[in-house]
């Protein structure tokens, strides 16, 4: 069964359909960053990523190793319980991830996104917003995209410059074992 809504953005969700999710720290982007009204959604995605991949401004959480391997391990636990997961990376300031749903999205961003912020905002001794509110997803169409979207995911740290091979980075489902 699918569902639809809007808050800021459109979300399709179907359970045991791949989907594409992405989700940043809140403040990571500079204020009043907005594109053109006449920017696909995939552009506008794409260099809403290249501001996240180059981690220039805003809160860098996710660089300390402790934060970061709270948020793989709480991606671990929910797999098989919540979707199948197929591929993560864990940046500086956001998260991809690709998951096949067993219930609906929303539950799994509320699932992830508030266990983390609350434990990291207590290993930080810090209160507040940790999450942006808001998530972007994407339905997977077909095994070529899903395909294509594992390899997004597992290459953005080479593509960042932080190692030579995506099995080298820590925090990503290309780690391996």
């Amino acid at each position: 069964m699918a569902s639809f809504y809007v808050r800021c953005l459109p979300h399709l969700h179907v359970i045991g359909q791949p989907v594409f999710l992405t989700w940043r720290l809140a403040g990571s982007l500079p204020a009043g960053r907005g594109f053109q009204e006449d920017v696909s959604s995939g552009k506008a995605f794409a260099l809403l990523d290249r501001l996240l991949d180059n981690a220039r401004t805003g809160p860098l959480f996710l660089r300390q190793p402790e934060i970061a391997q709270l948020v793989v391990d709480a991606i671990h636990y929910c797999d098989g319980k919540q979707y199948q997961l197929h591929s993560y990376v864990v940046m500086a300031n956001h998260v991809h991830l690709l998951v096949t749903p067993l219930v609906p999205v929303s539950k799994v961003t509320q699932t992830l996104k508030r266990f983390t912020a609350r434990e990291a905002n207590r290993m930080l001794g810090r209160s507040g917003r940790f999450w942006q509110e808001e998530s972007y997803d994407r339905l997977v169409r077909d095994r070529a995209e899903c395909e294509r979207i594992l390899r997004y995911i597992e290459w953005n740290p080479v593509k960042c410059g932080l190692v030579a091979e995506p099995s080298e980075f820590p925090w990503s489902s290309a780690k391996g074992g």
